[in-house]
């Protein structure tokens, strides 16, 4: 086993036993239950924002209709999407964080970053296009280089090289900023093309 695959394994182990959030106020209002999916060798990385319901109760990642969606833009089967030498899935909130007043999810929390995601770096060394799904994920990975907001940040998807593409979430909620930007089919086309040829189907 390579040293590489230690750490990864190791590392991944930490991530799925975190209860950080419980000891910082407000502490996590429900039960910590990390979910994220990631190999030593994988090639496809997405960095979303944070589970929800459905994926808390499930254990596996993008188990709603915002994954269906985003299996669809990628061009991928479930079968592909959860085989973690293919792709991993480490978003900026590994719990999901709970809900707000009007029963939106509240956004991710803020100690997963900065606890994981530099270390996550390092370890997924084989990862050919990472994927940033989201406002929170843009800030994150992207800082400086994102545009003014997440429009232009993916509407500016060229700029960021074949190796990183930027994408709004593939929630329902985003369906109205799907039909007003006529552009955003070049961006999938580009994507499906990208994936297609990392993983070979």
């Amino acid at each position: 086993m390579t040293k590489a695959h230690c750490s990864t394994e190791d590392l991944l182990t930490q991530i799925r036993n975190c209860t950080a959030c419980t000891r910082s106020i407000p502490p996590l209002p429900v039960t910590p239950r990390p979910v994220v999916q990631a190999a030593h060798n994988s090639r496809i990385r997405i960095i979303g924002q944070a589970p929800g319901t459905r994926v808390h109760e499930s254990g596996r990642p993008f188990t709603d209709a915002s994954g269906d969606r985003l299996r669809d833009w990628m061009g991928v089967s479930s079968h592909e999407f959860y085989d973690p030498s293919l792709i991993a899935v480490t978003p900026m909130g590994f719990c999901f964080p709970g809900q707000d007043a009007k029963g939106g999810d509240l956004p991710p929390r803020k100690e997963c970053g900065p606890l994981w995601q530099d270390q996550l770096d390092m370890v997924l060394s084989d990862v050919q296009l990472t994927l940033v799904v989201g406002i929170y994920a843009v800030k994150w990975h992207l800082g400086d280089r994102a545009q003014r907001n997440l429009t232009e940040t993916v509407k500016s998807w060229k700029s960021y090289g074949p190796d990183i593409i930027p994408l709004p979430h593939p929630s329902w909620r985003n369906n109205g900023w799907i039909k007003r930007h006529d552009w955003f089919p070049e961006v999938l086309s580009t994507l499906k093309t990208r994936v297609g040829d990392i993983i070979g189907s």
